[in-house]
């Protein structure tokens, strides 16, 4: 979340930010913000002044039994001024309360680079790569293919779950095992620490990356509070909550495989056929703990790294940089990346790339120190690399053959036979 210090001093910065992100609902809670925050000071002032007040007195009241003196009025007076100032931080208490359940409602401030746009029509595209396939025959989209192959049975996964929650099978289950140690060694051979977080993560959790309050829709809750994950982002993000690390052990590059689970709500049509859109999928992520002066440096190098990944798997892609309406909540900078569905006909995302600058440290606590120094933020970055589900309806559509099969470029091979 915001500094509260920086929202009182940059008022107006911060509401042009939240009008280009289009959060109108955020805009009234900033004015409301800055009265609680100037009642609380005041408040705060006057405490102290008579916590002054009542020290002074209570040592006139000790002087004056020492003393033999009547100390009755002292007494009295003390007593009604511990009425008031606890009356007082009463008051203190519940503005601090309402503070802190409004801060986390204003989002990230988009970065001066972002393109201010109303919807992801005005998001602009930095990179094309690849050339995409020509086939002499009519190309198949991928849920064909998987029923004709019997790699991957939506009906069946329907029957014992629902949709979203397909079976792969066969060839398609060993593709799936093929992807994740594919990616995971891509990113661990660049110095990314692998890590196997759980699935199940407390509300601080979420609250820790800005799926709560923003997002508890998209999360499916289970008993005893807990969340499945929507990504590894989350629990990922948190190892190092409540932590001051050293500036010296800056950047710390994480990379986890694991299912992830998303209600979704809302989704339908042709947009979440086949593997489009799954409520359970698998997803290699990459999370970065970042000195502040090196993040932006660290968005374009993750952009890189699954760019990378991408073109090992032949894949033609796109790089997008968001505009401000269609950014998250938390994020300051963000790029996707899409790669040609041949079978569709049209772009699908796989990769999100983003910078959250100091909006989760602040909230998670997770700062550095440098030798000398304070501690500070720390910032964070997250990325896919990649998600599984439509780079597998790619892989098929791309690399289709006019049998009805498809074959898989050669850098999968080691991890295939």
């Amino acid at each position: 979340m915001l500094d509260l210090r920086f929202i009182r001093e940059h008022p107006e910065r911060v509401k042009e930010g939240i009008r280009k992100k289009r959060e109108l609902d955020a805009l009234p809670l900033v004015d409301e913000l800055l009265e609680l925050d100037r009642r609380r000071r005041e408040l705060l002032a006057e405490i102290e002044t008579l916590r002054a007040q009542q020290k002074k007195l209570a040592r006139a009241v000790g002087r004056a039994k020492a003393s033999g003196e009547d100390a009755g009025a002292l007494l009295e007076k003390s007593s009604e001024l511990a009425e008031y100032l606890k009356q007082l931080e009463s008051e203190e208490k519940q503005l601090s309360a309402r503070i802190e359940e409004i801060l986390p409602q204003i989002p990230n401030l988009p970065h001066p680079s972002v393109p201010e746009g109303e919807s992801e029509a005005d998001n602009v595209v930095v990179k094309e790569w690849g050339e995409k396939p020509a086939f002499d025959f009519e190309p198949r989209p991928h849920w064909e293919l998987a029923e004709r192959l019997g790699v991957v049975d939506f009906e069946r996964g329907a029957k014992v779950s629902g949709s979203g929650f397909p079976f792969f099978l066969g060839r398609g289950a060993r593709l799936v095992r093929a992807l994740e140690n594919f990616f995971l060694d891509f990113h661990t051979a660049r110095g990314f620490t692998e890590v196997r977080p759980p699935l199940l993560v407390r509300e601080q959790a979420a609250f820790g990356t800005g799926q709560i309050p923003d997002k508890e829709g998209m999360m499916y809750q289970v008993s005893g509070g807990y969340y499945l994950i929507p990504t590894s982002e989350v629990p990922v993000t948190n190892l190092h909550a409540g932590e001051i690390l050293e500036a010296a052990d800056l950047p710390l590059k994480y990379t986890a495989y694991t299912p992830n689970f998303r209600v979704e709500a809302g989704s339908y049509g042709k947009d979440v056929r086949g593997l489009n859109r799954l409520h359970q999928f698998d997803k290699v992520e990459m999370v970065v703990f970042s000195h502040p002066d090196e993040s932006y440096d660290w968005l374009e190098r993750l952009t890189r790294q699954a760019e990378e990944l991408l073109e090992a798997l032949g894949l033609p892609y796109r790089r997008l940089l968001m505009c401000t309406a269609d950014m998250g909540f938390t994020q300051a900078k963000k790029y996707d990346l899409e790669v040609w569905s041949a079978g569709q006909r049209k772009w699908l995302e796989v990769s999100s790339i983003s910078n959250m600058e100091d909006y989760q440290a602040r909230r998670m606590k997770t700062r550095f120190r440098e030798p000398g120094g304070k501690p500070r933020l720390v910032h964070t970055l997250n990325g896919s690399g990649l998600a599984f589900p439509r780079v597998l309806a790619a892989l098929m559509e791309n690399y289709q053959t006019p049998e009805g099969d498809f074959t898989l470029p050669e850098a999968l091979a080691p991890y295939l036979g």
